[in-house]
């Protein structure tokens, strides 16, 4: 099977919504006769813009919320800490809980944020200065 057609299929088994686990998502798939390993199928979610939320994997458009309004509802469900380091912001998240939250500070916009690497439970912030790393860490744990 081709990675567009495996896409397409992993975006439906998306659509019909209720799979909460990457475990479950791979199960949704064997059932079509399409077997993955993890690393392509976090790698695939990833490329199609799919985020977990507390109902499970939603595509972007999905979500509703404006970007900010998403982002608050993400950090409150999934972030544990905020800790500035540097010009890095290390945020630490529930289990599979940064890739979310990942994805809404990319999508939020902020100016002071160069980008993100999400983990599982961590994500590295980039900023472009020290100061702006406690500024992000700042307005992120007001939301805590």
């Amino acid at each position: 099977m081709t990675k567009t057609r495996r896409q397409a299929l992993l975006r439906n088994v998306v659509r019909r919504g209720g799979l909460r686990t990457q475990e479950e998502l791979g199960e949704a798939l064997a059932a079509h006769g399409v077997e993955v390993s993890q690393v392509t199928l976090s790698r695939d979610l990833r490329e199609l813009g799919v985020v977990k939320t507390s109902e499970g994997y939603r595509e972007p458009g999905a979500l509703g919320p404006a970007p900010l309004e998403n982002l608050e509802r993400v950090v409150r469900e999934f972030l544990v800490d905020a800790l500035p380091a540097q010009n890095l912001v290390v945020l630490k998240t529930n289990p599979g809980g940064a890739g979310p939250v990942a994805v809404a500070l990319d999508r939020a916009g902020w100016p002071e944020i160069l980008g993100t690497v999400a983990g599982d439970d961590t994500i590295f912030v980039a900023t472009a200065s020290a100061d702006l790393a406690l500024e992000a860490a700042n307005r992120l744990r007001r939301w805590l």
